[in-house]
């Protein structure tokens, strides 16, 4: 049986607690700190400030545009990386460089960017005034933000899990006279579903915690375009801590979650990818 590593015993030890200290200081502690803060004052207060009508509010629209958004990019990201990976087309890599867009763009500038288009100021804003129809301090307007930050997360997790696999069972398929779409629901998705559903996580998961484009294109209106991360700002800001953190630990259990979720999709993607390898 060999050692899986050659560095002495001191050596290991310091690196594990090196890692070890930066979680706990960068991650445990201010999850601690998130909880601590919400049930400060008791269980009572904590179940106050998550009913109250501004809170229950900022709840809805972060569901409504998760609702809206994952299933919206969860297409845009399949479609995308089945046209990268499955087909030569002119325009591709200038495709793959679009997708990592908002990856490089600063979520603050995206929101002004939409601005800019949709504005009250803008070459859109009075024929949007005239046609009575609200984009930006408006839910469209936030849906639209919380798309743009998105909608790599899906195309991004899939294209290189399609990329290694090749197209050769997909034309296969499509010889043995399956069509399109029965080439995608039995051979493509089976293939790619967990790696779908880890971008699907990832999505909802940005999709609920955006701050910087939403803040820009909301406009924080109270109880009509603030979602949950927004709503901790106003709190925080009212020097409401109790309130604040309690909506806070809502947006850290989402996270762990989020996290349990990640954790098991890695898990079933290795056993799958094992079992597919030994048979």
């Amino acid at each position: 049986m060999t050692k899986s590593t050659t560095e002495p015993i001191w050596i290991r030890c310091a690196l594990i607690g090196t890692a070890i200290f930066f979680l706990a200081l960068f991650l445990f502690m201010p999850m601690a700190a998130v909880f601590i803060g919400a049930l400060k004052k008791g269980l009572v207060v904590f179940l106050q400030s998550l009913i109250e009508p501004d809170t229950l509010a900022s709840v809805r629209l972060t569901l409504l545009v998760a609702a809206i958004t994952v299933p919206l990019n969860t297409v845009f990201g399949v479609a995308a990386a089945w046209a990268i990976t499955k087909f030569n087309f002119r325009g591709k890599h200038v495709l793959l460089t679009l997708i990592d867009i908002p990856f490089t763009v600063s979520p603050v500038i995206s929101g002004m960017i939409f601005v800019l288009l949709f504005g009250a100021q803008s070459a859109l804003g009075a024929w949007l005034i005239a046609c009575d129809i609200k984009i930006i301090f408006a839910v469209p307007g936030i849906v639209i933000a919380t798309m743009f930050v998105t909608f790599p997360f899906v195309a991004r997790e899939l294209i290189p899990l399609m990329q290694s696999q090749g197209i050769e069972e997909e034309e296969a398929s499509l010889t043995l006279g399956a069509g399109a779409w029965q080439t995608f629901f039995r051979v493509t998705l089976p293939n790619i579903k967990w790696s779908l559903l880890y971008g699907v996580v990832l999505t909802n998961a940005r999709a609920m915690g955006e701050f910087g484009a939403v803040s820009v294109v909301s406009g924080h209106i109270r109880g009509a375009t603030n979602t949950m991360p927004l709503q901790v700002e106003i709190l925080y800001n009212e020097y409401n801590f109790a309130a604040a953190f309690a909506v806070s630990s809502i947006l850290t259990m989402l996270a762990l979650v989020t996290l349990a979720a990640k954790r098991f999709i890695e898990w079933k993607s290795v056993v799958n990818c094992h079992s597919r390898s030994s048979s």
